[in-house]
Order: structure tokens, then C-alpha cells, then sequence
């Protein structure tokens, strides 16, 4: 039979979300807190320091443990791959506009697996590329380029 032990690591750092989460919960207390439809400024406060409780919770039970579990690999591939895609994103929507940026934005975090193969990665940006136009250029009529300045001739 397995014993449980305990990450002090994540049980401290669970332990100090959820602290902080009851002091500004404690603090909400102090101001008017109203209802949903008529929020008053302790409300949004209130409602967050829950959340944060919440997760520290979430986090302090996850660090009881069964002794001996191995920890997976890194995916160090992933980190640089995904990580960088909504901030290639962020910079360039304006410029490419949305279209271009979603296909690339797309195409960059598709290489994240080491099984993707560059026609595959290709037809799902470009699958995906067509959904997100549908839906925010066509569907919700959302006011922005699909093509930039920098993409004009």
C-alpha cells in the first residue's frame, strides 16, 4: 500500500491563495455588497476572493501525493511553440490583419506536437482561420481589418 505524503511546495503556496483569498473576502465584508442585478462595490471583490479560495483549495489538495508517482517530461516544444502564438497575435493583428494573423498564429502553435506534419499544420490554420472569420467577421459582425496595412500592395 502507497503512502500519501504531502508537496510542502504546493501546499504552502495553496495554503497562501487561500489566506489571501479569505483576507480580501473578510475585506469585501466592509463594503456594500448589493445583488447581481444592483452590484454594489464590494460585490466584484467578494466574488473574486471566492474564486481565489477556490483555486488555492484546489491547489493545497492536489498536493497530497501518493508516494512514488513519477512526474512526466517537460514538453519543452510546447513551451516554445504555444507560449509564443497569442503573442505573435497581440503584435501583428494590426498590422497582417485578422486573417493573416489567425492562420499564422494558428500555423506556429500547431508545431507544439512533434507528430504534426507541415500540410497537416497547414490545412488546420486554414481551417481554423476560416471558422474564426465566420464567427467574428460574419456572425457577430465585429469591427475589425481582415487585412492590414501591412499586407496592402
Amino acid at each position: 500500500m502507497k503512502s500519501i505524503s504531502f508537496d510542502a511546495t504546493n501546499a504552502l503556496c495553496g495554503g497562501i491563495l487561500t489566506a489571501v483569498g479569505l483576507f480580501f473576502a473578510w475585506q469585501s465584508f466592509g463594503l456594500e455588497l448589493g445583488t447581481a442585478l444592483r452590484m454594489g462595490p464590494g460585490y466584484f471583490p467578494l466574488v473574486l476572493s471566492a474564486v481565489l479560495i477556490l483555486l488555492g483549495l484546489t491547489i493545497l489538495v492536489q498536493s497530497a501525493r501518493v508516494k512514488g508517482e513519477p512526474m512526466g517530461p517537460i514538453a519543452i516544444r510546447g513551451i516554445f511553440f504555444i507560449l509564443p502564438a497569442p503573442i505573435f497575435f497581440g503584435l501583428t493583428v494590426r498590422g497582417l490583419g485578422f486573417v493573416p494573423a489567425v492562420f499564422f498564429t494558428a500555423l506556429i502553435a500547431c508545431f507544439a506536437s512533434s507528430r504534426m506534419k507541415p500540410l497537416w499544420a497547414i490545412a488546420v490554420s486554414l481551417g481554423l482561420t476560416i471558422f474564426s472569420v465566420a464567427v467574428f467577421s460574419y456572425g457577430l459582425n465585429l469591427p475589425f481589418e481582415r487585412f492590414g496595412p501591412w499586407t496592402r500592395f
